[in-house]
């Protein structure tokens, strides 16, 4: 106890050397003043100083404590805001892709609804591939389509809405291309069968297509495609529809009601020289007047006289087809009257280099005379599927008139 109290009682002497009387001479114009500033004054005035300071620095340091304490709250305050602006544009990207998908959704539905009704003259639900021979189900059926919907349970409903759509847009293209598929491969092969070449046809159309690039466009405004499924039934459409529009063109009508035929196609001799000759068509004779009948549907281009031909009538049936009646004595139809097979255009006669009366009967394809007889002497599985492209053909014009 003696040294600490010597201890504390040396502590208080050295304090209270620190603090002297001091006394001040202050002169001011010859007069002498003493300020006297005694040991309990200054201790005063020392110890509301270490206050002030005390307090100066329990502040600061409560101030310090504090940014430290808060300094988490507002780091995790920021990192909230911060998550919560990431979520906020993640929500608005995927709202605009919604949006975005959603459009390409509805340009893809509407471009299968306008190729329903331009090759087929239906709704797109009307639409279905045609049973296989053997009873087989089509492909959609039997290989349904897998779509992200199926894959990944876990899309937000909007997206599960979007997928399950493209899912019966997707399974409908099949279907289609399936039947359209189906189709070019029948008139493929009654092409064919008529000595034509399918896939010359389908190049020769392809190449008379053309037209300034406008890049496709979604509902977005960006530059965007429909997909590899729709290009594939946009290619199989166009080759479906010039081999059957072929042959509905194909001019496999008789052009006369007669039953003999006096001169074929190709070589033969000349009727006034007897030398060797090219005869571009069929000669059909029979009775002055005799009606001179459409071999197929289309359009009259040409009414009048050609030199060796006589009187002439010509009728374009499009996919480059046409038929020439030659040597007539009358017509009975006018340039760009529409005509259906069977339908009177003119009458029988011996005009021009005619030995008598008769029909001098030509097809030209592309320009090019070839033989009549593969199109009149056409099989019954020929004129089948030539039926059947007619009649879709013409359904496909009802449709078209109808609007």
């Amino acid at each position: 106890m003696s040294s600490k109290t010597t201890g504390l009682r040396d502590l208080r002497q050295r304090f209270s050397a620190l603090f002297q009387d001091h006394e001040i001479f202050v002169r001011t114009h010859g007069h002498v003043r003493f300020l006297r500033v005694s040991a309990v004054w200054q201790k005063r005035v020392a110890l509301i100083a270490g206050i002030v300071l005390l307090a100066w620095a329990g502040a600061t340091l409560a101030v310090l404590v504090n940014q430290l304490l808060t300094s988490g709250e507002r780091a995790a305050v920021a990192q909230q805001q911060a998550a919560a602006a990431a979520s906020e544009a993640r929500i608005a990207k995927y709202r605009d892709n919604v949006a975005e998908t959603a459009a390409d959704l509805e340009d893809r539905q509407e471009q299968l609804e306008e190729w329903s009704k331009v090759h087929f003259g239906v709704e797109p639900a009307a639409v279905t591939p045609e049973a296989h021979a053997d009873g087989a189900a089509p492909v959609a059926e039997q290989a349904p389509l897998k779509t992200s919907a199926l894959i990944d349970p876990n899309l937000p409903p909007e997206a599960q809405i979007l997928a399950r759509l493209e899912a019966r847009q997707e399974d409908f293209a099949n279907r289609l291309l399936t039947a359209v598929n189906e189709r070019a491969a029948k008139a493929e092969g009654a092409v064919a069968k008529l000595g034509m070449n399918p896939a010359a046809l389908v190049r020769n159309a392809a190449a008379g297509r053309g037209g300034p690039f406008i890049p496709y466009r979604g509902g977005k405004g960006r530059a965007s495609s429909l997909g590899k499924s729709f290009a594939a039934l946009e290619s199989a459409l166009f080759r479906m529809e010039v081999l059957e529009r072929t042959l509905v063109a194909i001019p496999s009508g008789q052009p006369a009601n007669v039953l003999m035929l006096s001169s074929s196609f190709g070589y033969r001799s000349d009727p006034f020289t007897g030398a060797g000759a090219m005869h571009s068509g069929l000669d059909f004779p029979g009775p002055m007047g005799t009606p001179i009948l459409a071999a197929a549907p289309g359009r009259v281009v040409y009414v009048g006289q050609k030199s060796g031909y006589g009187n002439v009538v010509e009728v374009d049936h499009g996919q480059g087809i046409l038929t020439r009646y030659a040597h007539l004595s009358g017509f009975t139809s006018k340039v760009g009257a529409q005509v259906a097979a069977g339908e009177q255009i003119a009458k029988m006669g011996s005009t021009g280099r005619s030995t008598g009366s008769h029909l001098h009967f030509e097809v030209r394809l592309n320009g090019v005379a070839v033989n009549p007889r593969r199109f009149l002497e056409a099989k019954a599985d020929v004129l089948e599927v030539k039926d059947d492209a007619r009649q879709r053909v013409g359904s496909v014009a009802a449709a078209r008139g109808a609007r």
